[in-house]
This record gives structure tokens, C-alpha cells and sequence, in this order.
């Protein structure tokens, strides 16, 4: 990753105020901002109204286009053109699958296992969206079973014909050499019990290892650590995250080791809010801006998941600009961190532009405030910290600060009020 301070920059920005595209009318924003979906703008698939009013604050009053760089990022895991479809009827915009990040999205980015033997985990579409981010060797756990029926006794329909020898084996199936866990499966009992034996046969349960403590782990990719989810329900329904812990939970239980993930992607980790920084630049110059953006804002309802990423974000941004200043240039500002959190060096990233990123928390999601105040700082939120439930994951250390938005409001409106006046950036 290239970091510079450069007056000249070599990404096509110019930052001595002049405006290479002579646009000089248009005031150019050196922010962008960063919706999160379900919660913010929408519950389920009906949108709230205040995020209609937001955007009609964020649009151009002669053409409707934005006159901000924006991009959706959404633990959720669906088909990006079927999702950007979907937002931009909500709010007549045009909105294109770039501008869409859902939890898998940068694994796009993993080019070391993308030619791997990768069995891919999730429900509709996973196949066509694990091969959108790159992959291009996939099976689903459907051709695992079939291959090795022998392994899934939770399904009794599939116990019977074993008893009564209707069944074949194809031990030429080839090795899985991956497993990229895009979502919450449907049958967690059979894909929980797989995955194990997977795990454990180093992706070819064939023969039981020798001993569990020694086995080479097989690449591991979980998307989305989200414990819970708002949709239509008056309480958060479990996500993807709680089958993470069932995962985890049984492979210590069974090896006595922790497992151990290669990547994790999604909020709230930093290779998301990297590659939301990314977009938001591509975005920008797609728009005909040529200032750097040096400031992101992310909106978003969960405490645990949109705020504690946003700010785990601006502390990684803190020390890449520290590295760089103190003349460590070579120091990754990832050093430290799990390998699992680890941002890979990637030729097709941005240069590092973005220096602070700002947390918002709105209370129309997971988040229920106690008080009806729209402009109410992290200062005066008393969080009882001694008895919080921390939702997050394993792999990620419970910080309550992180957990802190630098400001609350009611909804999205009143945070898109809060972001223009912020940066003096008037619509016109």
C-alpha cells in the first residue's frame, strides 16, 4: 500500500485547490459516506421514510444525481445488482453493484485462494456470488454429501438409505482445499457436522486423523460476524455470526484447539472499511471530483458491528498516517493485529487518502435508544459497560469505547443534516 503526503498525488486527485476538470461552480466534497442497510434504511425490504428525506438532501436539484460519494455496506450477502436494483427504487437513484458492499464483497481481494478447491457455504445464490468475488473452483455441501454419504447421520432420511446399503461412494471426489463461509446455511445440524469432518481430514474424510491436535487447518474465509439482525420481527433475529459460534464452540470442544479463521470479512473488521474507503474513491472520480477524499462517514444502527468497525477503522487510519509521519513507511499499520484481520497488499486498491473516519448511530435498528435527543454526543451516552453483552466476535477484542458513535440521532435524516453542516457542504 502506498501512503502519501504529498502536495501532487499520483491517483489522479489534485490538492492544492485547483480543479483540473474546470468545474470551478461545482464545490468538490473531500468526504464520502457509508450507509449501512438494514436498520438505516430500510426494515426488511420496505424503506423508512426518513432515508427517503436524506437523500432527497443529498441530491442535485436539477439532474437528481448525487452530489456525494456514497456507497451501501451491508452485512447482508446477496447478489450486488439485485441489491443495488433494490435501493435505487427505493430512492430513485442509480445506484450500480460497485457502489454496493455486501459482507463478502472484498474478499474479492484474497487472490491466494481464489483458485483453490473451495467448497462454499451460504443458501441462494452462493455458487454465482462466490464466483463473482473471484472464486473459480466451487462445490456446495449438497456435492460433498453426495460424494461421502457415510458423514451425515443428523439426516435420518439420509441414515436409512445407508442402513439399508442404498448408497454409493466417490472417493475420487477431489480435495477441498477451502471453505468460504458466505452466510447462514439452512440445516445447520448437517452443514455444522460436514464442516467438522472437513476440518479435521484436512478436506478429505476419508480416513479419521491420527490426531485431531495436529491437523493442518484448511483456509478458512467467514463473512459477516453479525450475532443478530434487525428485519420485520420486534426482536433481532440470530445471524450468521451465531452459527460462527456454534462452529467454534464445537471444533474446541472436540480438538481442544481454537479454530482458527484465515480471513475475516464484513464489518466490523478493517478489510471491509478498506475496501468501502476504495469504492468511496473510485466513486468520487467517477462523479468528476478531484480532491481527495480525506474524510468517511459511516451511518449505521448496530453499536457492536457498524459503530465499533467505523471506529476500529479510524484507529487503523490513525496508525497508518503515524507510521507515516514518523518515517515507518514499511511499518504495516495491520502489525499487531490477528491474522485473520490482517488487509492484504492488493495492486487494484487506492491509494490511502482517507484519514478519519466518523461513526454515526441511528435509533431505528438494533439500537433502541432510551432518550428522544437527535444531537446527543458519545460523552453523554451512559453506557453501563459492567453490564453490556459484548456481540462481537472471537477474533475481535471487546473495546466498549469502540462501541461509542461520536454522535447519536433519531434516524438518517438527522445524520445527513449533521454530516453537511459538519463539512459546510451545500447542495446546489
Amino acid at each position: 500500500m502506498r501512503i502519501t503526503l504529498s502536495p501532487v498525488r499520483d491517483d489522479g486527485y489534485s490538492t492544492d485547490n485547483s480543479d483540473v476538470s474546470g468545474d470551478i461552480d461545482i464545490d468538490h466534497p473531500e468526504f464520502g459516506i457509508l450507509f449501512d442497510v438494514d436498520g438505516v434504511l430500510a426494515r426488511g425490504s420496505t424503506p423508512l421514510e426518513p432515508a427517503k428525506r436524506a437523500f432527497e438532501k443529498l441530491k442535485d436539484p436539477v439532474t437528481g444525481k448525487l452530489r456525494v460519494p456514497c456507497a451501501f455496506v451491508t452485512n447482508s450477502c446477496n447478489r450486488s445488482y439485485e441489491k443495488a436494483a433494490q435501493i435505487g427504487s427505493w430512492f430513485n437513484l442509480k445506484v450500480t453493484p460497485e457502489m454496493v458492499i455486501h459482507a463478502p464483497t472484498p474478499a474479492k481481494l484474497l487472490n491466494d485462494v481464489h483458485q483453490k478447491h473451495t467448497l462454499v457455504i451460504g443458501q441462494e445464490h452462493r455458487l454465482e456470488i462466490a464466483a463473482e468475488l473471484g472464486f473459480t473452483n466451487l462445490c456446495t455441501l449438497d456435492d460433498v454429501t453426495k460424494a461421502y454419504p457415510l458423514l451425515d447421520m443428523v439426516d435420518h432420511e439420509n441414515r436409512r438409505r445407508v442402513a439399508s446399503g442404498c448408497y454409493t461412494e466417490n472417493p475420487d471426489f477431489p480435495q477441498i482445499e477451502a471453505i468460504l463461509l458466505l452466510a447462514e446455511p439452512v440445516k445447520w445440524e448437517s452443514n455444522l457436522q460436514v464442516l467438522l469432518d472437513l476440518l479435521l481430514t484436512e478436506g478429505k474424510p476419508v480416513e479419521a486423523p491420527k490426531d485431531q491436535k495436529t491437523v493442518n487447518q484448511l483456509p478458512l474465509i467467514a463473512c459477516n460476524m453479525d450475532l443478530q439482525f434487525m428485519a420485520e420481527a420486534c426482536m433481532p433475529r440470530l445471524g450468521h455470526g451465531a452459527f460462527l459460534v456454534c462452529l467454534e464452540a464445537l471444533y474446541k470442544k472436540i480438538t481442544g484447539n481454537e479454530l482458527e479463521y484465515s480471513n475475516l470479512v464484513g464489518k466490523p473488521c478493517e478489510l471491509t472499511f478498506r475496501f468501502a474507503d476504495h469504492t468511496i474513491s473510485t466513486m468520487a472520480k467517477e462523479m468528476g471530483f478531484h480532491k481527495p477524499i480525506k474524510r468517511l462517514y459511516l451511518i449505521g444502527d448496530n453499536p457492536n458491528v457498524d459503530i465499533y468497525g467505523a471506529n476500529l477503522y479510524n484507529r487503523y487510519l490513525r496508525n497508518v498516517w503515524d507510521n507515516y509521519r514518523n518515517g515507518n513507511v514499511n511499518n504495516r499499520a495491520s502489525s499487531g493485529l490477528p491474522k485473520s484481520r490482517i488487509i492484504p497488499d492488493h495492486p487494484d486498491l487506492h491509494e490511502q487518502t482517507v484519514e478519519q473516519c466518523h461513526a454515526l448511530l441511528v435509533g431505528t435498528g438494533v439500537y433502541q435508544h432510551t432518550e428522544n435527543d437527535n444531537t446527543e454526543t458519545a460523552e453523554d451516552m451512559n453506557h453501563n459497560e459492567d453490564k453490556t453483552v459484548y456481540h462481537g466476535h472471537r477474533d475481535i477484542d471487546h473495546d466498549p469505547d469502540l462501541s461509542k458513535p461520536q454522535r447519536f440521532v433519531a434516524d438518517v435524516e438527522f445524520a445527513i443534516k449533521h454530516i453537511l453542516e459538519k463539512e459546510d457542504f451545500t447542495i446546489s
